[in-house]
């Protein structure tokens, strides 16, 4: 169940960026994404479907990985790469027998208990946070701080830990420093929809600098 997780996952946001999930894809693939997860909290499933099926079929053309947030249906019927799960969806076990070995699931996890039973699921990587007060979420849970996702990387096992909630430019450093494999950012690729593109290749490279001066 081994994943090669990138440095850099971005997560779309309609409302932040005021684009569809396919403007946003396109943007992101060029700024050097590979694996983007597509989340949408306030679309009908009718609509996200839709929109969903047209950033597919550009991530495949460019062929990007493509993870869909909370809908394990919609990830199914569209037989996209993975699925990304939080604590109160679907089981993961569930999604697996579903979706079969080959996707990519995701699992959300707040606190080390959390990550610690995540250990023993049928998914290929951790997320964990939010590390840093966000702005992306309705109903966001307590802020984890970086002392909290220091422990959870000390006992996550083999699985890639990503570390969400509020990471930036200026706290990247941070959060890779803490044991942190990869990180999930949103707003601070998407609030300036004309600057996606070079944010993302920014936070990229900012990943590589970071994890080569660790090497």
């Amino acid at each position: 169940m081994h994943l090669d997780l990138p440095k850099v996952y971005p997560i779309t946001d309609t409302r932040l960026s005021g684009l569809t999930h396919a403007e946003q894809v396109a943007r992101l693939i060029e700024g050097g994404a590979t694996l983007i997860q597509l989340r949408d909290k306030h679309s009908a499933p009718r609509e996200f479907y839709r929109e969903a099926t047209a950033a597919l079929q550009l991530a495949r053309e460019h062929h990007a990985r493509l993870i869909i947030n909370d809908r394990v249906d919609i990830a199914l019927a569209l037989k996209a790469d993975g699925v990304h799960l939080g604590q109160t969806d679907m089981p993961a076990a569930a999604a697996r027998r579903l979706l079969g070995n080959e996707a990519i699931i995701g699992f959300s996890t707040h606190n080390p208990e959390q990550a610690k039973l995540a250990s023993a699921l049928p998914v290929n990587y951790l997320a964990f946070g939010p590390v840093f007060q966000t702005s992306t979420k309705d109903n966001p849970d307590p802020v984890t701080g970086l002392i909290t996702l220091k422990e959870v990387a000390a006992i996550k096992g083999s699985r890639p830990l990503v570390a969400i909630g509020g990471v930036t430019f200026e706290t990247a450093v941070q959060v890779f420093t803490a044991g942190a494999d990869s990180v999930a950012v949103i707003a601070e690729l998407l609030s300036d929809p004309t600057r996606i593109a070079e944010n993302m290749n920014k936070m990229l490279a900012l990943s590589k600098l970071v994890l080569n001066n660790q090497g």
